[in-house]
């Protein structure tokens, strides 16, 4: 039997508040950080019953590198995206 994986308290709560911006949904999330989509509704629901107490557990800092270095390459890669779909719109318009 696997172990669960355990997540630290600012993990949660950055995976919470990126999920809560404008045009990001809880599955892109998920997906970006490696976890269930129904894991962060469970995550926002202890956030909004208990606020500040949700959470009480320790958790790892890796957790928290591993996520930011997950979201900047998700950034990247959209970043990326555009530029290409730039690049042929513009090379389109030149002909």
């Amino acid at each position: 039997m696997t172990r669960r994986k355990r997540y630290s308290v600012e993990f949660k709560r950055e995976a919470i508040r990126h999920a809560n911006e404008e045009g990001v949904t809880d599955v892109l999330v998920a997906e970006e950080l490696g976890i269930n989509a129904r894991q962060l509704r469970r995550w926002r629901e202890a956030i909004r019953q208990d606020g500040d107490k949700a959470f009480p557990g320790e958790g790892n800092a890796k957790d928290q590198e591993l996520m930011l270095l997950k979201r900047k390459l998700a950034k990247v890669e959209q970043e990326r995206d555009f530029l290409k779909e730039a690049a042929a719109y513009f090379a389109k318009e030149s002909k």
